[in-house]
């Protein structure tokens, strides 16, 4: 019996065109902005000083660091400082009325099923907790949050590593066969697996390469538990 779902975002219970097209060209647009005023701020420098350390480069400037950060947006890197910046961004955009979370219509249909059932939900993306919080806060269909029982991002360890599943599995205080991991990526799919968890592909679009290794469907209500 699985008695907790941990879920993808992009592609899975989000439209991947979303944070491609809309969150990254927004945050982009005012990283440079966005530095220049909170410079001062401990959180924003310890950001800064964790670019450094990955770029291993020292005494970067605003601009500079700027400059990392948007070759790291352009290459979709899935670096802890870059998320967080990008959340507290996007942050912003959503209490201005800027942005709105895209979920797809099944996706608070199934979560509240899945709640109503008793199962623990989760999320694990690329995107930090703060991100993924947004997302699910501010939605057309109404905040999500309330339905998750925790969130992970890359401070856990890459999406396909097995040794984050492993922990996220510590965590949860379950045993793999009672968790489902739902995920677009066949190689986030296959390190779950490896970790002993459930596994489900969305097949959203074309776009999605399949893992015929894995249970797949094409909605969040096709999904079997």
């Amino acid at each position: 019996m699985i008695k907790a779902i941990v879920t993808d975002i992009e592609g899975t219970t989000s439209s991947i065109d979303f944070v491609h097209q809309t969150l990254f060209p927004y945050a982009k647009a005012r990283l440079r902005t966005f530095l220049r005023e909170h410079a001062g701020d401990d959180a924003i420098q310890h950001l800064l000083d964790d670019v450094e350390q990955i770029a291993n480069r020292g005494d970067l400037s605003i601009d500079e660091a700027a400059d990392v950060l948007e070759q790291w947006i352009a290459e979709d890197r899935k670096l802890t400082p870059l998320k967080a910046l990008q959340g507290m961004i996007w942050r912003l955009g959503y209490q201005a009325g800027e942005l709105k979370g895209h979920v797809y219509p099944d996706t608070p249909e199934a979560l509240r099923r899945w709640h109503a059932e008793g199962r623990k939900l989760y999320v694990y993306s690329s995107g930090s907790v703060e991100a993924q919080q947004l997302i699910f806060g501010h939605t057309d269909y109404g905040d999500l949050t309330p339905l998750f029982s925790g969130y992970f991002d890359t401070r856990i360890g890459g999406k396909r590593e097995i040794a984050s599943y492993r922990h996220i599995l510590e965590l949860i205080g379950l045993p793999g066969v009672e968790v489902l991991f739902l995920s677009d990526v066949g190689e986030e799919l296959d390190a779950a697996a490896a970790a002993g968890m459930r596994t489900c592909q969305l097949l959203r679009d074309d776009k999605t390469v399949p893992a015929p290794a894995h249970t797949q469907v094409a909605s969040l209500n096709d999904v079997r538990v």
